[in-house]
């Protein structure tokens, strides 16, 4: 076999992109080759004639096995539907995931009917159409040829490209011939092994119907690796009573309406297969359908049958001729080239790391085994392997050591002393932490690393199996404590964060994060790409260095039987702590210049590195929760939980005489939906909607049951007032509760600042931000965060901050002129798209112009705006038109974000924040729409984010007790305040009593001057025992 020569145009937008095919060889006489250190050569893969084995045994046939290429990707892709992308690139992978895992199962070679011939292929090759938009002879056949085949997803291309990238480098022979189908290229393939190599089995990977011409008795057949089952000539004549030779017949005579293939309407393969098997040929069915001479008794072909055979018969010879596959496709070929044994799995094996395939890479490290024969081959091994790779050992490829002498564990005054000088002279230092658990809260110390050059690393321990082995805790951090809190060396490390609260907890301040030079790797990469799928250290490793980290699980294991990292020994801890600091500090180098030439090391030198403390600031201080009061409001739900259930159970007898689960949407669905005479009879409404499993019975399905006035029923309503309650005892009363610190009685929530791609701040462990607030029983839960005695609570929320950003940015003088004035911004918007006085705007009014005002970032629709306010569609594009009309300088900003994604493909927020915006240019109008209103939306609220950073750096410089390097050694200007939580535009702060008006003042102050608008901000601030009674 021979890799295709003749390429098509990759322009093609409504096509697949034809992909680049490598390794033409133009010595195509079938030669075997040798590769030196990858494989069998192919001369010594298979005994000589006349062998032992020979006379004694019957060998199994050589295989060749063709991928019928884009088959395999489509049914890969919508096999897996659920969607995945890489940790490393973030591109989609699902297609990519199923084909990688088809194409292992074929290499392995153990389903039972490939162990029948002998398990493993002996030679592979994939077959592609490579034409694009170019077509085929048959497109220029009839033109009509596929023209009604919709365009491949947009998410699939790139899958491809990665598909066959991955298959060069694996080795394996990609075929395709400009102006023919994949299919076409197959039928030569098999054509010329007819008479070159009669003695090797084809197995073609398709089960496409098309391709069943090619069976022979022996020599081909289709194989679905899927189900394992093979399709023989034997099964053709089982299935349809026909031979390969009339499948061309049968086809045409059926059509396709996939390809747009004429043939005789009302025909199906059932059917044609009787004709052809009474008349044997399409011709003789054709000559007795038009025979003319016969009365209608004597007729074979009756009827309408007949009819339609006769109207369409002109149609079947071009019908005929798109269906026969051609078997002279210009392709050049070496059969020595699609051996199986010349492959280099081992080389895919970091391919599929950087995509993510963990349960992929054992299965391609076994194809990779050394030494192990095919069953081909005399040496052959009785049991398992894969049989036929290699003649030799190859790499391997789990992650390695550290090379000896590049990383030290300090055990010794000596060694220790010796570090202490290199951090003492060094520019600046690169450290991490090792802990017994990823809650920093509650995290022991178990050793820290650290690295001042590339390649190098130290790592110390202070807990570890073998404690007489190297020293105690006080002596390693009196040592390396001045160094740490020592601010004039810049640090470096990624989630700094996380070892500021271990060693703040340890009595240790860590210092030099805001020093020129001081790098967090992980907020770097999150400010170059907010899009990445993953920051974490070892992905960003494998993606930027090409290096594969120490897996942490390799030390630790998982499950139950996991250990906890000081129960390590220490020459394996050793190495994987100090590696961590040694990645830190070459990812730093390649990402400070980048931020540099980027244009973003102002707003990481500014805000997102300084904020690291910030942030470390909240979860240190943590609030503190009344397990009383959410075990009290937990009775209360629960009491009146149990009441709604009982609710339910007698409405649901009194009207159909049986109950159901108000916990299980299926068994709603069917009180619901089911109509009064069905075995389980139903309430027989409408269903709304549809989901995967039947009609739906979400909460936007049960509003409008609920308050339709047609529908009598207290069902719908009670269902939902039941999940609301069942979900805030099970989200947040109980789960609440358990995140209560036992040290401190405070809930230690973390603050994540490199996951929203818009640059707000997020929450979890738990998520503060997710308490509902609308409803007075959500909003209640936060009586329970409170004050401890002597001191209050004060919250500031920037009021409308959004809206004002938008009126800044867009520089509308309508919208500027109403904030200015002070007045109430949706009743002034509402007079002006309604064109009335502002005296005269109704509450209806109002409410219509809030929803707009809100949602007009988000991309609201007239169909949202009318169902969020119960008016037609009509009233709600009136409104929305007027609203662009009257407030023109809005509408041009919002366009100008969209093109400035599209001649960009970024945005950028006030403080120069960057989003990629990749969807942009899609030919799906739903992926294009989403990316607009993906532009915009970022612009506006991811500078609603830099504004309250901003002021959350400058209250923290001046009221933390731990920023005194950032004020000259100052004490703070208000003693004994502390910043609690920042949940979307609101700050909280726990204050003594005797300083919470003058607090408040200043928190207030600062945060309306944090950035200068064009409209000013107003901050809404309050003082309280509890959050609940904040503002």
């Amino acid at each position: 076999m021979c890799r295709a020569v003749h390429l098509g145009d990759r322009s093609g937008r409504d096509r697949l992109p034809p992909p680049k095919i490598h390794g033409h060889r133009e010595d195509c006489d079938g030669t075997p080759r040798h590769r030196t250190g990858r494989g069998l050569s192919a001369a010594s893969a298979h005994p000589a004639p006349g062998s032992l084995r020979d006379k004694l045994e019957v060998k199994p046939p050589e295989t060749l096995y063709i991928i019928d290429g884009y088959a395999q990707f489509f049914r890969a892709y919508h096999a897996i539907r659920t969607p995945m992308t890489s940790p490393v690139t973030g591109e989609p992978t699902n297609m990519t995931f199923g084909f990688v895992g088809m194409l292992l199962k074929l290499l392995r070679g153990q389903e039972p009917h490939m162990l029948e011939t002998g398990g493993p292929p002996t030679y592979l090759a994939l077959a592609l159409d490579v034409s694009g938009d170019k077509g085929t002879f048959r497109s220029r056949l009839y033109p009509a040829y596929k023209a009604n085949r919709e365009p491949p997803p947009e998410d699939l291309k790139p899958q491809v490209d990665r598909c066959l990238k991955l298959l060069e480098t694996l080795g394996v022979t990609v075929l395709g011939s400009e102006g023919f189908e994949a299919d076409d290229v197959i039928a030569t393939i098999v054509s010329r092994m007819k008479q070159e190599r009669p003695d090797v089995l084809i197995r073609i990977i398709s089960s496409d119907k098309d391709l069943k011409q090619l069976l022979e008795p022996g020599r081909v057949e289709l194989y679905d690796i899927h189900r394992d089952r093979v399709i023989s000539s034997d099964t053709l004549k089982e299935e349809t009573g026909l031979d390969p030779e009339q499948v061309v017949d049968m086809l045409a005579l059926m059509g396709d309406t996939a390809d747009n293939v004429p043939g005789v309407p009302g025909i199906g393969p059932k059917t044609a297969a009787q004709l052809l098997s009474e008349f044997g040929t399409l011709d003789a069915v054709l000559s007795e359908a038009e025979d003319a001479s016969k009365p209608a008794k004597d007729r074979k072909i009756k009827g309408k049958r007949r009819e339609r055979i006769v109207e369409f018969a002109e149609h079947l010879p071009l019908s005929k001729e798109l269906v026969t596959l051609r078997r002279d496709t210009p392709i050049r070929c070496d059969l020595a080239e699609c051996r199986v044994e010349s492959l280099h799995p081992s080389d895919i094996i970091p391919i599929l790391r950087e995509l993510g395939f963990n349960r992929l890479l054992d299965e391609a490290k076994s194809l990779a085994t050394p030494a192990i024969h095919s069953d081909h081959s005399e040496s052959a091994p009785v049991g398992g392997g894969f049989g036929g790779l290699f003649d030799q050992a190859v790499q391997d490829e789990s992650p390695k050591a550290p090379q000896a002498g590049s990383y030290r564990i300090v055990r010794t005054q000596a060694q220790l002393d010796e570090l202490v000088k290199e951090l003492s002279q060094a520019s600046f230092v690169a450290m991490d932490t090792e802990t017994t658990s990823i809650r920093p809260m509650l995290a022991e110390l178990v050793g820290l690393s650290f690295s001042t050059a590339a390649g190098s690393g130290w790592y110390v321990p202070v807990l570890s199996p073998e404690p007489e082995t190297h020293l105690g805790r006080g002596t390693v951090l009196a040592s390396l404590g001045p160094i740490i809190s020592d601010a004039s060396i810049p640090k470096i490390g990624h989630n700094l964060k996380y070892d500021l609260l271990v060693l703040r907890r340890a009595g240790i301040e860590l210092r030099g994060l805001n020093s020129p030079g001081a790098c967090d790797t992980m907020v770097a990469s999150y400010l170059l790409d907010a899009s990445r799928s993953s920051h974490s250290l070892d992905n960003l490793a494998l993606a930027l260095l090409g290096r594969t980290n120490l897996s942490i699980k390799d030390l630790i294991g998982t499950g139950k039987k996991q250990k906890r990292f000081d129960e390590v020994p220490l020459d394996l801890a050793g190495p994987y702590a100090a590696e961590d600091a040694d990645v830190s500090l070459q990812l730093a180098e390649l990402m400070l210049p980048q931020l540099e030439s980027d244009g973003l090391i102002t707003l990481a030198r500014d805000v997102e590195f300084p904020l690291v403390e910030v942030l470390a600031e909240l979860e240190y201080n943590g609030i503190l929760v009344e397990p009383e009061e959410l075990a009290r409001q937990r009775k209360h739900l629960e009491s009146r939980i149990d009441d709604i259930r009982t609710q339910i159970e007698d409405e649901s007898y009194s009207a159909l005489g049986r109950g159901f689960d108000p916990d299980s949407p299926k068994q709603l669905a069917g009180v619901l939906f089911n109509s009064p005479t069905d075995e389980q009879p139903g309430l027989g409404l409408k269903p709304i909607k549809r989901g995967k499993t039947g009609p739906s019975t979400d909460a936007e399905v049960l509003d409008k049951l609920a308050t339709d006035p047609a529908i009598e029923t207290p069902l719908p309503r009670l269902v939902l007032d039941y999940r609301q309650l069942t979900k805030l005892v099970n989200t947040y009363l109980v789960n609440l509760a358990e995140e209560i610190n036992p040290e401190t009685g405070r809930i230690h929530a973390s603050f994540n600042q490199t996951v929203a791609a818009t640059g707000r701040l997020s929450s979890s462990n738990p998520n503060l931000q997710n308490i509902p607030i609308r409803s007075e029983i959500g909003r209640s839960i936060r009586k329970a965060f409170v004050a401890p005695e002597g001191s209050v609570l004060i919250s500031a929320d920037y009021s409308q901050i959004e809206l004002r950003i938008l009126a800044h940015l867009s520089r509308d003088p309508a919208l500027i002129e109403a904030f200015r004035a002070g007045e109430d911004i949706h009743r002034a918007v509402a007079a002006q798209i309604h064109d009335i006085p502002l005296e005269e705007v109704t509450k209806e009014q109002r409410s219509g112009a809030k929803m707009v005002n809100f949602g007009i970032v988000y991309g609201i629709t007239p169909y949202g705006l009318a169902r969020r306010l119960n008016i037609s569609n009509n009233e709600a594009s009136d409104i929305i038109d007027n609203y662009k009309k009257r407030f023109a300088g809005i509408t041009t900003f919002l366009q100008e974000c969209i093109e400035q994604a599209r001649s960009t493909g970024y945005v950028e927020t006030m403080l120069k924040r960057r989003r990629p915006i990749r969807d942009i240019d899609s030919n799906t109008p739903n992926r294009r729409s989403l990316a607009e209103r993906m532009a915009i939306n970022t612009v506006v609220q991811g500078s609603a984010a830099d504004l309250i950073k901003l002021a959350m750096l400058d209250l923290h410089r001046r009221l933390s007790p731990h920023a005194r390097d950032l004020r000259d050694g100052r004490e703070p200007e208000i003693p004994g305040v502390r910043m609690l939580l920042q949940i979307h535009d609101e700050l909280v702060f726990e204050a003594p009593e005797a300083v919470a008006t003058e607090a408040m003042a200043l928190i207030t102050e600062r945060m309306e001057h944090a950035m200068k608008l064009d409209v000013p901000l107003v901050v809404d601030a309050g003082v309280s025992r509890s959050w609940f009674e904040g503002k």
